[in-house]
């Protein structure tokens, strides 16, 4: 039961993944594109802790921490640049 759910889970976050990546190419505005790459990230995290899940392997959780922290440095970057036009003060 858990082998076919785990199956179902990464084919959904693969999905997932694929139309924040559509969006990200596509957006029509750059706030858009910015809450489509947020979203990939998040969606990344999920696709490795279900990866590490399946393969039973705990340096797929430290991947997924790593990029959950550069996907906040990333976006909080991003939206300092989208606000005032300059990342550094």
């Amino acid at each position: 039961m858990l082998s076919v759910a785990l199956t179902l889970a990464l084919a959904m976050v693969a999905l997932a993944l694929a139309l924040s990546l559509w969006r990200l190419m596509r957006g029509p505005s750059t706030p858009d594109r910015i809450l489509a790459l947020d979203t990939l990230y998040i969606n990344t995290i999920a696709l490795l802790v279900l990866f590490g899940i399946r393969q039973q392997s705990q340096i797929y959780f430290e991947a997924a921490l790593l990029i959950a922290l550069m996907g906040f440095i990333g976006t909080l970057a991003l939206c300092k640049y989208l606000l005032r036009g300059d990342i550094i003060e």
